[in-house]
Parts: structure tokens; sequence; C-alpha cells
């Protein structure tokens, strides 16, 4: 609800106060006394756009500030929570204007930009007029506003619902399409890798040791020939030839050298043992060396084939057994992604099915509400003078979306057999605003949605019984929540819980608008001049008074 609104050098007001009350609240005054410059100030702080030039002359800026209550649950909060303003039971909507045009906002004593303040007020206002664009003119929000007079809250979370599961089901489906296209592609690839691979089988830690077993065997190459040439000057050819033959010599003269070849008899067979020692240490080491030829010859090829694999695959020679486990993962998944394909199609099936349901009831529902809406409408229309006016809400297929496939227009003819066409652009000025009067007393009933509405001379061109069908309705839009009015009818005027006179003074050559919250005494008079004009006779006063009476 609008408590307050404060307005300071905007066009020709210089300092206003209004403090505003639930209810009806109706705004009055001559033509052109500046009823509409309170809705240009009230626009500018909400964010709207409108004339670009708002400062009162002389003044260096103008500023606007409004004051709203919100109840708990108001869509507001979920607005400021969003933008990471300061929230409470009380909004404050600050807004300045300079000279040079340069606009700044603030929120709870938060700067912040124009958007959110448009954000806010389109859950704080809805201005319903001759030039309004917003609320019930602007087709885009008809399906919510009939879905909200049907009541079709939760059919609508069972379609999203249906059809938050379809778009998961189609992802999931393309996803796996596109994996499987993807394996498709590369299925020669990695059935002739595998096939590689295993053949190969290569295990962890082999390159090191097939290595280190080559450089053996060449290594062996290099020193078993000098160990052969050695092993021949230690054997019988060679030292222990030669040693042989030196001890039968002296041990063949020994028993005639008086024992002076005991002792080098002794040494030479102890040299003797040790040279067979010696020997036999050689002919092991040969024994050691000997390989077939043809193990070198394997062992390299395994060695390079295992280095070559791993190149070719980019990874290490040690890796290549689980990289060979990951293609295998990769080809399994080729081979069984036809049956998994089939699942998924046949899940998505099932989604779409259960979409399909849900909004052929959705659109079943708003079929059967479109009806009992524009009964409703037609009742509306005939005690506000519109008798032979046709509301239409149409229903057309749309595109598929969370909340069904129904395109919902509402469409008026001012006449029986007149083509209809959009409320804005078939109705008049003042044929429109009862259309949307009429249409809000279907939508909302007695239902308070938190919003204040304003109606700006919804009553133009209509008088007597049709006015007083305008006024009673606005007041019983006001039952539960707060309508302002700006109107030149009497009958609407004296339906008002709460009424303000806007003034136009002069002061010298400075011009001033004004406005005065009326006494009961006030009223009076306020409304015989608008039932009798610059001249108000007793007549007129009686009449105010009866129509303040009811």
């Amino acid at each position: 609800m609008l408590r307050a609104l404060e307005i300071r050098d905007m066009l020709i007001i210089d300092r206003l106060d209004l403090a505003f009350q639930p209810g009806l609240n109706v705004l009055t005054g001559e033509t052109g006394a500046g009823k509409s410059i309170l809705l240009d100030s009230l626009g500018f702080v909400l964010g709207w756009r409108g004339r670009a030039e708002l400062v009162r002359t002389g003044a260096d800026q103008g500023e606007v500030t409004a004051v709203f209550d919100l109840p708990p649950g108001h869509a507001a909060h979920a607005v400021l929570a969003e933008a990471g303003l300061p929230g409470g039971s009380e909004l404050i909507l600050r807004r300045v204007n300079t000279r040079d045009g340069r606009k700044t906002a603030w929120v709870n004593d938060r700067r912040c930009s124009g958007e959110v303040l448009r954000q806010l007020s389109d859950t704080l206002v809805e201005l319903h007029g001759q030039h309004d664009d917003r609320g019930l003119l602007n087709p885009r929000g008809h399906r919510a506003l009939l879905d909200e007079f049907a009541e079709l809250d939760q059919q609508i979370a069972e379609t999203r619902a249906a059809w938050t599961d379809r778009s998961r089901a189609q992802k999931a489906l393309s996803a796996a399409e596109a994996q499987l296209e993807e394996a498709r592609a590369e299925e020669e690839f990695l059935r002739f890798s595998v096939a590689e691979l295993d053949k190969l089988a290569p295990q962890p830690g082999e390159d090191a040791e097939l290595d280190d077993a080559r450089r053996r065997m060449q290594g062996a190459e290099k020193i078993r020939d000098d160990i052969a040439k050695a092993s021949a000057a230690l054997g019988y050819d060679g030292a222990e030839g030669a040693m042989a033959e030196a001890l039968r010599w002296l041990e063949g003269v020994s028993d005639k050298a008086d024992g002076a070849l005991d002792a080098p008899i002794a040494a030479l067979a102890r040299a003797m043992a040790e040279l067979d020692e010696a020997s036999h240490g050689v002919a092991r080491c040969i024994e050691g060396l000997e390989f077939d030829p043809y193990q070198l010859e394997n062992t390299e090829e395994r060695l390079f084939a295992i280095r070559a694999l791993a190149r070719k695959h980019n990874v290490q020679p040690d890796d290549l057994g689980d990289f060979a486990d990951t293609l295998r993962a990769r080809l399994m998944a080729l081979d069984r992604g036809e049956a998994d394909l089939a699942d998924l199609q046949a899940a998505l099936a099932t989604a779409e099915a259960r979409y399909d349901q849900a909004a052929a009831a959705l659109s079943a529902a708003r079929t059967e509400a479109a009806k009992r809406l524009d009964k409703a409408v037609s009742a509306e229309l005939a005690p506000l003078k519109m008798e032979r006016a046709v509301f239409v809400t149409e229903m057309a297929p749309g595109p598929d979306g969370p909340e069904g496939r129904d395109a919902v227009a509402f469409t008026v003819a001012t006449n029986p057999g007149a083509p209809s066409g959009p409320l804005g652009k078939i109705a008049s000025g003042g044929e429109l605003s009862r259309f949307m009067l009429a249409l809000k007393v279907c939508l909302w009933g007695d239902r308070d949605r938190g919003v204040t509405l304003i109606f700006d001379e919804i009553d133009r061109g209509v008088g007597g019984a049709t006015a007083d069908a305008v006024g009673r309705r606005l007041s019983a839009l006001a039952g539960d929540g707060q309508v302002l009015v700006v109107t030149h009818s009497p009958q609407v005027a004296a339906l008002g819980a709460h009424h303000w006179r806007v003034e136009k003074r002069v002061a010298g050559d400075v011009t001033t608008s004004t406005v005065t919250a009326l006494d009961a005494q006030a009223r009076e008079g306020e409304i015989a001049r608008m039932l009798a004009g610059d001249t108000v006779t007793d007549e007129a006063r009686a009449a105010a008074r009866a129509l303040l009476a009811g």
C-alpha cells in the first residue's frame, strides 16, 4: 500500500506531502489543476519513463519520495533480496532529478538503478488509463491473468514439473547421441588399438626389465672375447701347461739338489692350485655370459614395440595397460550404446506423453476458464454502459513451454459484428478504461493482491448511472486493498473513502499546484462544484449530500 508521497520542486509543485489511506482514494480538481503531475511524479519515483523535463523552474533539482507498507510475503521482498537491498515492513523509494537531467535513486537509503525501481514498481502499483501500456494492455501477461482467475496453480505446477522432466530427458538423449556419434567416428581406431594393445599385452615395469636385460646382453658381447682369451692364457696351453711343465722338470731333479728345490716346488704347487681356481672362475663367468643371439633380438624387438606404442598414444610405457583399459571401456560403451539409447528414447517418450497430458489438461482448464471470464466481463460491461461490446479471451496454440502451450489474448469488439482486436487498439479512451475496470473486477474480485491500483480518468465520457456503476466497482476493488482514482465524476468521488482536491494557484508570476485533504464539509462543497460548475447552488449542495449519503 502507498502510505505517503512527498514531492519537492517538480513541474509546478514546490512542496507537497500526501498521506494516502487504504480503500478508495479519489483526487478531484479542475482540468489543468495538476492531477496528472501527481501521477508523473509517482511514475518518476517508480522508475517509469515519462516527461524529460520535470524540475520546477528556478530549482536546482526535483525530488520525489514514496513510502509503501510491505506485508509479509509481498512480491517486492523477493526483488529487494535479489538486488541485495535492505528489506522490512516499510519500503522507502527516493529519486532525484537535477536540472541537467541526471537522475539518482535510493531504496531504503541504498543507491539503486532505475531498472530496480521498475522491477519494484511492477509489484507495487498498476496504472490504468488511456495511455497505459502496462498491465492489462500487455498481451504477454494475459495468460498469467487468466490462470490466476481460474486458480490453476496446481495444474501449472504439474505442467512445469512435466516440462522439467521432458527437458532433462531430451538433454540426456542428446548427450548420449552425441557421445555415441563421437564413439562411432573412432570405432575403427578403438578396435584396432585395443587389438594391438591386447596382442602386445605390456605389463607395468616391463620396459625397465627389458632395458636392463638388453644392456646386459649387449655388455656380454663386448667382454666375452677378452674373458675367453684370458681363459685360454690360463689353461693348459697357457700358464697352466707351462707351470705343470716347470714343476715336472723341477721334481725330476729335486733329489739331486739336496733340498734346495723343495721350497720352490711347494710354492709352485700352491700357485698351481690358485691358478686352477682362477681358471674355474673364469670358466664359470664365460658360462654365465652365454645367451641365445636371438634372445637379444627378441628383447630389443619387444622393447622397441612397447616404446613405439607408448609414443603413438602419447603415454608412458608403464601406463599402456591402464590406457588399454580406458579404450576397452569406450569400446564397451559403444557396444552397449544402442541399448542405452533405446532406453533414453523410451524415457523421453514417457516424459513427452506426461507433458502432453498435463499441457492438454491445462489447455482444457484454460478454455473453460476463458468462457467463464468472458461471461463475467460481459456481465460487468452492461452496467458500465457497454452492453453492446463483446469481450473474448482468445486461445491459440503456442510454443511448448513450462506453463503449457497456449497463447492467450484479451480482445474486444465495441459493437456486435465489428471486428475484434487487442484492447488498446480497438477501444477508445473511455471505453478502454471501463474495459479494464470490468476486467479488474472479474480477475481480482475481493482479493487483495498487495498492489495499489491507480485509475486515471476512468470515468471520462460517462455520467449518471454509469458513473455510479464505475464508482461502485472501484469501491469494491478497494475493499481489502488500495485504489487511487483521478476523476471528474461526482458519482465516483462521492464513493471515495478518502478525498483530495487538486488546485492550481498563482501568486505573482509563479504558478503552483497544491493538494488538500478534504473533510466531510469540504467534500460536500467539492462534489457540489463538480455537479454545478463555477456557481455552487443550494440544489447542487443538496445533490452532493445525497450522493455522499449513498
